[in-house]
């Protein structure tokens, strides 16, 4: 295997990849996110990783942004429906600086009140900027939707209500219930020994407490067809078209994820691409996208277009589905669509930041983490008869969810 792990007396475990380089990139993954907040308490996660680079027991704001600054590094944060990441990237002589860093905010923030109130603005401000741009919050919005009433559904960044009602009790029962150490990934790519890395992640991480904390997820259900418009002060008509998918340790997850490259993925070829803009020059931007979380998975369609040609983008972007659950792929069309994605992960690779939160990730989740080529050999075992399976379980009409964001008049 390309990587090695070392587990801390606690759980945190030590993730480890070589890289011949002087760049060092690192991260710190915390299996808890917003699908982890309790009722009225949307945007916690969020709110506790912005508050994590304000003051601990040992660092003001300006030390703690300046540690890393200082010597060129970049130090960033985010947070999603089921993770929180604080990731950096640096020369390699720096790492003890940064794993100091990491050890010191995540476990030792103070959260005063003064940065609670001034966060808060903060992230109203960011809540406003998100609604100022249909094209990220049509994303929200249609969650909220299809997870109705589950937490899957709630904005990551929560309301301006919730937001406005965090406390500091809040934080402390949101880590405490959410923060195990068993499910805390330490993940380094960079030009080091195993060893020395052993030895620093025992001496910054082994004396943290043990947290054994159950978190108690639930998967949703399974939506209904609807059309949904809404009204925008907007010059263009934003959409989105989709539905629940599989979760990340579904059989037929790498099946999906071929079907969604080959549909609206990457690069100006694909299906949608091909056909709604290229032939029909009807919309600027329009793509596919299929996110896997534990227990569910959700697949979408997002398109921009003008508001009067918004029917015919639609016809054609179900028409696109309809050759997809009908029609099964010839032999050259599978392996052209195989050998098209197999290359673009071949070359994400290169961006090394991105693989070693992905891996951690993939610690977390499964225990393990797939070799490029066992997520070749993944891909390249799905069938024709599957991406047909598939495409009629994913794209079945009665169960597509519709959300259009349409120009007030």
């Amino acid at each position: 295997m390309d990587y090695q792990v070392h587990t801390l007396g606690n759980g945190i475990r030590l993730l480890f990849k070589h890289a011949p380089s002087n760049i060092t990139h690192t991260c710190f993954i915390v299996n808890a996110g917003a699908r982890d907040e309790s009722p009225g308490k949307d945007g916690l996660a969020h709110f506790i990783e912005h508050l994590l680079f304000k003051q601990t027991e040992r660092r003001n704001t300006n030390q703690i942004l300046n540690r890393l600054e200082l010597v060129g590094a970049d130090l960033n944060a985010y947070t999603t429906k089921e993770y929180t990441c604080i990731h950096a990237s640096l020369l390699k002589e720096h790492l003890e600086r940064t794993i100091d860093l990491f050890e010191d905010i995540l476990f030792h923030s103070t959260f005063p009140e003064e940065e609670l109130t001034k966060e808060r603005s903060v992230i109203l401000d960011e809540i406003a900027s998100y609604q100022d741009q249909p094209e990220e919050a049509i994303q929200d919005d249609f969650e909220s939707y299809l997870f109705n009433g589950h937490p899957l559904g709630n904005n990551i960044l929560g309301t301006e209500d919730t937001v406005q009602s965090l406390t500091r009790p809040d934080i402390d029962n949101f880590t405490a219930a959410n923060y195990n150490t068993h499910e805390m990934v330490f993940a380094v790519t960079g030009d080091y020994s195993f060893n020395k890395l052993v030895k620093l992640t025992e001496k910054y991480f082994g004396s943290i407490k043990e947290n054994k904390a159950v978190k108690n997820r639930v998967a949703p259900g399974a939506p209904q067809s609807q059309l949904i418009k809404v009204q925008k002060p907007i010059s263009q008509l934003h959409g989105i078209i989709g539905n629940v998918a599989f979760s990340s340790s579904h059989p037929h997850k790498s099946g999906l994820l071929l079907v969604n490259n080959l549909l609206g993925g990457m690069g100006m070829s694909s299906r949608l691409n091909l056909e709604i803009r290229e032939k029909y020059g009807i919309a600027y931007t329009i793509e596919s996208n299929y996110t896997p979380f534990t227990d569910t998975g959700i697949f979408t369609i997002y398109f921009g277009t003008d508001e009067e040609k918004a029917g015919k983008a639609l016809k054609l972007i179900h028409k696109e589905l309809r050759k997809l659950r009908e029609n099964k792929l010839g032999t050259l069309q599978l392996h052209q669509a195989r050998q098209k994605f197999i290359g673009q992960i071949a070359l994400a690779e290169e961006n090394r930041l991105s693989l070693i939160i992905s891996m951690a990730k993939s610690l977390i989740d499964f225990n393990c983490i797939d070799t490029l080529q066992q997520v070749f050999d993944k891909i390249n075992a799905v069938t024709a008869e599957q991406i047909l399976e598939i495409s009629n379980q994913i794209f079945d009409e009665q169960s597509l969810l519709t959300l259009l964001f349409e120009p007030k008049d």
